[in-house]
């Protein structure tokens, strides 16, 4: 079973970078296509930034390009999430996700993941 554990949160300034991570277990990380997602207070949970396994290839949330990097090291099955120049309005919980679906596998839709971490709190202040 896969387990997916998220780190890195926390309350911070306006400005500021965190870099979040998410730990894989229970099966082979480097054949699942990862994904982060985070959802605010009152508001759907959306789609951030998401990389494929294998090709590697990456996809972001339009209004974030340039401010967030996702990354995955398989030698220490971890996907990552490096946000810089923070704003008050990311503040929202934030979640990992991972499906090992290959084919045609789209990175920005939430139902294309099977499997969700517990999510991890991200907090900017002004």
């Amino acid at each position: 079973q896969v387990q997916l554990a998220e780190s890195g949160g926390g309350l911070v300034q306006a400005g500021v970078s965190l870099r979040l991570s998410c730990a894989f277990s229970g099966s082979t990380f480097s054949r699942h296509n990862m994904g982060w997602f985070r959802q605010a207070p009152g508001k759907e949970r959306e789609f951030v930034a998401g990389i494929s396994w294998g090709t590697r290839r990456t996809d972001y949330i339009d209004s974030e390009k340039g401010r967030f990097t996702i990354s995955r090291d398989n030698g220490k099955n971890t996907a990552y999430l490096q946000m810089n120049n923070l704003k008050p309005e990311d503040t929202a919980v934030y979640y990992c996700a991972a499906d090992s679906k290959s084919w045609g596998f789209d990175l920005r839709r939430l139902g294309s993941y099977e499997y969700w971490g517990q999510g991890t709190q991200v907090t900017v202040s002004s």
